[in-house]
């Protein structure tokens, strides 16, 4: 059995990993943390998410000694900000843990990205440089060899793997960038309350145009410069992205359905004959696609769960893929 510590519980990702570490047969959570000034400090985990009473009654502790938690812990999630995952990693990481950062910390291995697109100056240039970039689907034999994986964004995750299958094939006319228009729930701002989030003040809105972090995440792993324009959606959770493309000269449907047959053996990914729709994801891990192609352009659509697929149960499906539990462990 792993000892596995989330740290960041309170939040929503935090809550959900703690219910599917306790779902999991090998593993054993041995610790929820929040930072040591948070409000949620000493309370029950089921008190904050009451759908993990009976099942996840644990407190949530004050992170006030990370080397001993560390010696405590096989496995950590971290569920945290990007600095604060910045600093806390490498402590596991020399302790020998088994790290999956959900935050941005370690996602792009370029030091100019996280002073534009972060606000801070990356100071652990080895760990950056051993960091395995957690698309599940596309890097399980690079994470099977890492201790530390950086899990993707929620809007990178649905919209890379939409994407990537056409750009391994060659059938993008690259010249022409992929437009992403994706809509995130509020739950993906978080579990603290703002003005930004409160439900009766969201109106499906773009935000970030031009200058999300997301959008060079996205380009960096793709090798693909695309513009992408993120929303905001008056409903809880999930993601929906629409993305347009054009084809290269000469390529026929036939070759888009063989691209995408890449996902036939991938169980978190369903290829469908439909447009997907958030409500068939939302509370499962699985990322839906479908696609129509009119004469040069193709139009895939994704949609995954922000909080699962997005974030957390990509965070497990890392960690199955890692010590060869099956990819669907705690999942479903």
């Amino acid at each position: 059995m792993l000892k596995t510590t989330i740290i960041g519980a309170s939040g929503y990702t935090g809550a959900e990993l703690a219910l599917m570490v306790c779902k999991h047969p090998q593993l054993k959570l041995s610790g929820l943390y929040v930072s040591a000034n948070s409000v949620d400090a000493g309370k029950p985990i089921s008190q904050l998410h009451g759908k993990l009473g009976g099942v996840v009654d644990m407190p949530v502790q004050a992170l006030t000694d990370v080397a001993q938690v560390a010696a405590q812990s096989d496995v950590v999630f971290l569920a945290t900000a990007h600095e604060v995952s910045h600093d806390l990693a490498p402590t596991f990481l020399e302790q020998g843990c088994q790290v999956f950062d959900l935050s941005g910390a370690y996602r792009v291995q370029s030091d100019s990205f996280y002073t534009q697109f972060y606000g801070f100056e990356h100071q652990n240039a080895n760990w950056l440089e051993q960091a395995v970039y957690g698309l599940a689907e596309w890097n399980s034999a690079a994470i099977q060899q890492a201790q530390l994986v950086a899990v993707p964004g929620c809007y990178p995750t649905a919209s890379q793997l939409a994407i990537k299958p056409l750009l391994e094939k060659q059938l993008l006319d690259t010249q022409v960038w992929p437009v992403i228009n994706a809509t995130s729930g509020v739950s993906g701002a978080g579990r603290k309350a703002s003005m930004t989030n409160s439900f009766c003040e969201v109106s499906l809105q773009p935000y970030g145009i031009f200058n999300h972090r997301h959008q060079p995440e996205i380009a960096t792993h793709l090798g693909c410069d695309v513009i992408f324009t993120p929303h905001l959606g008056n409903f809880k959770r999930g993601i929906l992205a629409t993305i347009t493309m054009k084809l290269a000269d000469g390529v026929s449907e036939q070759q888009v359905a063989e691209a995408f047959s890449v996902y036939a053996d991938t169980p978190c990914v369903r290829v469908k004959n439909s447009i997907p729709r958030i409500q068939d994801v939302e509370n499962t891990p699985f990322c839906d696609i479908g696609w129509q192609v009119q004469g040069q352009h193709i139009i895939v659509v994704s949609a995954i769960d922000n909080l699962l697929k997005g974030a957390s149960s990509q965070a497990m499906q890392c960690l199955n893929i890692k010590n060869q539990f099956a990819e669907l462990t705690a999942l479903v």
